[in-house]
C-alpha cells in the first residue's frame, strides 16, 4: 500500500510484518494469560496475520467466539473459565504486546 503523504509512524509500523509482530506477541501472551486463553488469544492473531488489523476490532470478539467455538458463545465462555467481561478485556488487553517496543540490549 502506497500513500500520497508520508508519515514517519505509519512508515516504522508498516516496517514490522503482521507474522513477526504476532510471534512476538505470543511468548508475551504465554505468560501472561492461562492456557485456555492462550489458545483463543492465538487463534485471534492467526487472523490478524491472515485477514489484517481490523481482526482485532472489538467489534470482532464475538464473531470470532462464534468461529473458534461453533457458534457457541456460552461454550466459549465455559471452555476459557472466564466471564464474558474478562474475556473482552484480555482480547483488548493482549493487542498492547503487539506494538511494544522490544528492550535494547
Amino acid at each position: 500500500m502506497t500513500f500520497a503523504v508520508q508519515n514517519a509512524w505509519r512508515d516504522r509500523f508498516a516496517a514490522v510484518p503482521f507474522e513477526d509482530r504476532a510471534a512476538k506477541a505470543k511468548v508475551i501472551i504465554s505468560t501472561h494469560f492461562n492456557t485456555k486463553l492462550q489458545v483463543f488469544l492465538n487463534f485471534v492473531l492467526s487472523h490478524y496475520v491472515t485477514q489484517g488489523v481490523e481482526e482485532l476490532d472489538q467489534a470482532k470478539l464475538t464473531p470470532m467466539l462464534k468461529l473458534k467455538y461453533r457458534d457457541s458463545i456460552p461454550d466459549a465462555v465455559a471452555d476459557l473459565g472466564q466471564t464474558p467481561g474478562e474475556i473482552g478485556q484480555a482480547f483488548a488487553g493482549f493487542q498492547k504486546y503487539l506494538y511494544q517496543q522490544q528492550a535494547v540490549s
